[in-house]
């Protein structure tokens, strides 16, 4: 049979990644981003881009960390080559601290980000609110930057990118064999699944040169990570809340909270706000389907649901949906030769 033709619906951290997996996998097949917006409009745009995975009870502890470390490990190698910079890449160290003691000793991402250990008492007396905490360094994805070396990437090997609202996937039918769904949030209404809800995040960039230590809050509401040029301040989550309009309470409510965990941000400056939507469910959908209308049949997989873990769990998520795509083809394969019988 021809080259099988593939569209990755959506154009975020996740559908880039995917389609990078995908092509790098299956370099014969013929590829295509299909995407309503691209960097710098899209929900990734918006994010802090830190790998500090958040557990989802629906998803073995397992497999979120093959996830997760997949990311890493990938992310890492980025971060010691040469392209480090324009991919926006960089290692950071910092603390996450608790008000309390977490009931978890160890997280379960504990051994793959570097350095993890119990935080020292005189560490500790930066954060008189707070009893205990870890250190750590991990990794830091400079958004836009690592979009677009993405799509630089996808570009070099030849992978076409549209600029197109899809509103069914049975509308890429006549032109693709196999359609990826990494449409985020937009699955909502996609594919109507009820399943997805959005939550709300709200962050301030602001430029604050001499913070060069992540702090993160043991609850994950309250951060400060520091990028190349800004530092993110965050954050909110607000189940079910649709509004891409910066609220300017929040705006006060974020930057206080902040300012009590590191006092010197009172003299950041070009304070930038940024709303996005996580698109969240009890767990990634993860899956192959069969669409068939009239007697034809469109072979779907979806990836999409990654909450507020898309840049941690991006590139493990992305090779699975590689695998499945494999499945796929050689099912097309399988059926072209049996058609030929």
């Amino acid at each position: 049979m021809a080259a099988p033709k593939v569209a990755v619906v959506g154009a975020g951290v996740v559908g880039l990644s995917t389609a990078l997996c995908i092509v790098e996998t299956f370099p014969t097949c013929s590829l295509a981003v299909v995407a309503e917006r691209f960097t710098p409009s899209t929900t990734s745009d918006v994010a802090a881009g830190m790998l500090i995975p958040h557990t989802t009870p629906d998803i073995p502890i397992h497999v979120q960390k093959q996830r997760f470390k997949e990311t890493f490990t990938y992310l890492f190698a980025i971060s010691n080559s040469a392209e480090a910079s324009e991919a926006g890449i960089h290692l950071v160290s910092g603390w996450q601290v608790f008000k309390s003691t977490p009931k978890e000793e160890l997280p379960f991402w504990s051994d793959v980000v570097l350095g993890f250990r119990p935080m020292s008492e005189a560490e500790l007396q930066k954060f008189p609110q707070h009893v205990c905490g870890q250190a750590f360094t991990t990794l830091k994805c400079n958004c836009p930057p690592y979009l677009l070396w993405l799509e630089k990437r996808l570009k070099a090997k030849g992978v076409q990118m549209y600029t197109r609202k899809v509103t069914n996937l049975w509308e890429l039918h006549s032109e693709y064999n196999i359609v990826v769904n990494c449409a985020g949030i937009g699955a909502h209404q996609l594919v109507g699944d009820q399943k997805l809800f959005p939550v709300r995040g709200q962050v301030l960039e602001v430029h604050a040169p001499w913070v060069k230590n992540f702090i993160r809050d043991g609850d994950g509401l309250t951060y400060i990570y520091p990028g190349i040029h800004s530092v993110t301040l965050g954050g909110t989550r607000e189940r079910e809340n649709w509004s891409l309009s910066p609220d300017p309470s929040s705006t006060k409510d974020i930057f206080d909270r902040c300012c009590s965990l590191e006092p010197s941000l009172q003299q950041a400056r070009d304070i930038k706000v940024k709303v996005g939507l996580r698109p969240s469910r009890a767990c990634v959908r993860l899956e192959r389907e069969v669409l068939s209308q009239g007697g034809a049949k469109l072979l779907v997989v979806h990836n999409y649901g990654h909450g507020s873990g898309g840049f941690s769990m991006h590139r493990g998520t992305a090779k699975e949906t590689a695998h499945l795509v494999g499945e796929c083809i050689a099912a097309l394969q399988d059926s072209s030769s049996r058609a030929k019988l």
